[in-house]
């Protein structure tokens, strides 16, 4: 059927999340008539901490949101480093400007940053720009090449938009996805667990470092995501505990939950370091959260006509390597780059899916491997983790050539970014709009 004749295109974004805000505003940016359709009834500062790699700071501040923003909300990280169970290093790299490049690392809470995304869209394109319990349920597309989206409001009332294109935005648990591909698989997980939580704690190493201690299949993540307290030292640390468990436990425990930290914390008696008391840390946790290790299968599209999927809804990863969001972030603005070369048409969303689905999905895969965190696989196979030298076990080169490999296919290999050009030239704007 044709859909309501339209006298200006206009883009439907479903969720509200970082995906659907970076999309909305990039779509600002290049004046692109859009609506955010988010099913809460109000934006809360939901989860714990993320890490922004230089790619998507880049791009933030290509949109006008630099550190003077960032800075408000986080952190830039200097370091990454892996240690062993036994307490000795099997990697580190400096990270962000420390590591040459041209933009920092941010390790920052990711609620506050879509409260931050949300509060500039706002100031930009309006307070309507963003329409709260919105949730979208399915979509219907039409002969002209339009598309409608269904949803319901939270009384269970249905409403219906219009628009030249749907963008589904709306995470791991997508609506438009299901539909889109009604015979994918279940959420896949790997049998990980994890614990996230954080702490006020003196932060380790570098003052900025992120930090996984441990082996493959029992590790803590720790990094800090604000800075310290001139007087106290303290800072906002977030920390992950991962334990891999049988299916029977994460039945039990659903996907996602507040937990008390004696649910977990017997886990990791004796973890203490001179330089880290992860017993400690885990005791004096000011808010915990269960959820398993979760991600989907790679679907062979990402788009069905006018409708198309971003971040979660397309390619939800394990965070093994630290580049959800990122990937998110990134994928609205190579969105906007195809609407800048083919208009709000389908054209450009199947130009976006072909440039991005095959990639990211082998992404989606090599983060289920583990990651970065493979380097942990290798030293488990080799020595059990017991270790005095690890050039003995794992040789440096080999080191530094499996962190080259993955941060070459996440698209943030350190000269790979530093000389590519924009991907939206400043004061680019779709051709053929009312501004």
């Amino acid at each position: 059927m044709s859909g309501p004749d339209m006298a200006q295109p206009r883009v439907l974004v479903a969720g509200g999340g970082i995906g659907g805000l970076a999309v909305a505003l990039t779509l600002h940016q290049v004046g692109v008539p859009f609506t955010v359709l988010e099913g809460a009834r109000e934006l809360a500062p939901l989860g714990v901490g993320i890490n922004l790699q230089p790619n998507a700071v880049r791009e933030l501040g290509d949109l006008g949101i630099g550190p003077d923003l960032l800075d408000t909300i986080g952190v830039p990280a200097r370091e990454w480093a892996l240690v062993g169970r036994n307490g000795h290093d099997i990697y580190s790299e400096p990270r962000g400007l420390d590591a040459g490049y041209r933009w920092p690392q941010y390790a920052l809470h990711r609620g506050r940053l879509q409260l931050l995304l949300a509060q500039v869209l706002r100031e930009r394109a309006g307070a309507d720009a963003i329409r709260l319990g919105h949730r979208v349920t399915g979509y219907e597309t039409h002969t002209d090449g339009t598309v409608t989206a269904t949803g319901q409001h939270p009384d269970g009332t249905v409403w219906h938009e219009h628009g030249s294109v749907l963008i589904g935005a709306d995470g791991i648990h997508s609506a438009v996805r299901a539909q889109m591909h009604p015979d994918q698989p279940p959420i896949h997980w790997g049998g990980t667990m994890m614990w996230r939580g954080t702490t006020q704690a003196v932060p380790v190493r570098t003052g900025s470092s992120f930090v996984g201690l441990g082996s493959a299949r029992h590790r803590v993540v720790v990094y800090p995501i604000s800075p310290a307290d001139p007087v106290t030292g303290l800072a906002t640390v977030n920390w992950i505990a991962e334990l891999q468990v049988d299916d029977t436990a994460w039945q039990r425990s659903g996907w996602f939950r507040q937990v008390d930290v004696q649910e977990l914390a017997h886990h990791f008696d004796g973890w203490t370091y001179d330089w880290l008391d992860v017993p400690d840390l885990l005791a004096r946790a000011e808010v915990v959260y269960e959820n398993p290790m979760i991600d989907r299968d790679p679907v062979p599209t990402w788009q069905d006509g006018p409708v198309l999927l971003v971040g979660d809804a397309a390619h939800a990863m394990y965070p093994t390597g630290s580049n959800g969001a990122s990937q998110a972030i990134m994928d609205a603005r190579h969105l906007g780059a195809a609407m800048l070369r083919h208009g709000v048409t389908p054209a450009a969303l199947a130009a976006f899916d072909a440039q991005l689905c095959g990639p990211v999905s082998r992404l989606v895969l090599r983060n289920r491997g583990a990651g970065p965190f493979g380097l942990l696989d290798l030293v488990d196979e080799r020595c059990g983790g017991d270790f005095d030298d690890i050039d003995d076990v794992v040789p440096e080169v080999e080191r530094t050539a499996f962190m080259a490999g993955y941060k070459a296919a996440a698209g943030f290999a350190v000269e790979q970014l530093n000389t590519a050009g924009p991907t939206i030239a400043p004061g680019a704007r779709v051709e053929g709009l009312r501004v």
